[in-house]
């Protein structure tokens, strides 16, 4: 059996304002296996964003441990983290983050760079997952010369182009309309059917079904 690609045991969060202790997460304890599809749920204030920093080693936790695709994070430094991000996570946004005045296919291939893929081999893997994803005709047009929901194709290719172990999405539907958010969740129901392994963080009932697992979350806690 394989080893889960996230596992969180007894993980806590707590935030020190100068004047109070906030905690944002609460003894969690979460593993997720290769190939699951995950939607994170709850409302504002749950804890979610905190839980997607974390899971995407944005964060440290205070308490507890977190194993990343067999990685004890809490060993790792600064550095450690920022390579095992670039290695094994790869990010969507809600507000897609792309690179203004760059093109599609140059938006794609920066991850690469990181990576010390030669220029060529940037290009070339990064128009594959672009015209996989049905970009082929945009490779070459700007952030604002594409639709919101294209645009969001861009970073999900962006997201893919590193061959990650995880697809980290966060609220990735939060800025399009209901058609364009519709095909931003059938491209992840397809990803998973190809073997993709995705955590899907929202607050919106109707995304989270797409998942074939919710958690949900509230009070930092999780709640089932």
């Amino acid at each position: 059996m394989s080893e889960p690609i996230i596992r969180l045991e007894d993980v806590s969060r707590v935030y020190d304002t100068g004047k109070v202790l906030v905690p944002a997460l609460v003894d969690v304890d979460l593993t997720i296996d290769p190939g699951e599809f995950v939607a994170i749920i709850g409302p504002s204030g749950s804890g979610k964003t905190t839980m997607m920093n974390i899971l995407g080693c944005l964060d440290r936790p205070t308490g507890g441990r977190y194993i990343l695709d067999g990685t004890p994070v809490e060993e790792l430094d600064d550095d450690g983290l920022a390579a095992v991000r670039n290695r094994s996570i790869g990010f969507v946004f809600q507000s897609y983050n792309l690179l203004p005045r760059t093109s599609a296919l140059e938006n794609v291939a920066t991850p690469l760079a990181y990576q010390g893929v030669g220029r060529r081999e940037r290009l070339a893997r990064a128009q594959a997952v672009l015209e996989a994803l049905g970009l082929g005709d945009r490779l070459h047009h700007q952030p604002t010369e594409l639709s919101g929901g294209q645009q969001q194709r861009v970073g999900i290719a962006r997201a893919l182009v590193t061959e990650p172990a995880l697809l980290l999405a966060d609220e990735p539907t939060g800025n399009l309309d209901s058609r364009a958010g519709a095909e931003v969740i059938e491209l992840f129901r397809r990803l998973h059917a190809s073997g993709r392994t995705i955590v899907l963080i929202t607050h919106d009932p109707d995304v989270a079904a797409a998942a074939e697992r919710q958690v949900h979350i509230r009070d930092g806690r999780i709640a089932a």
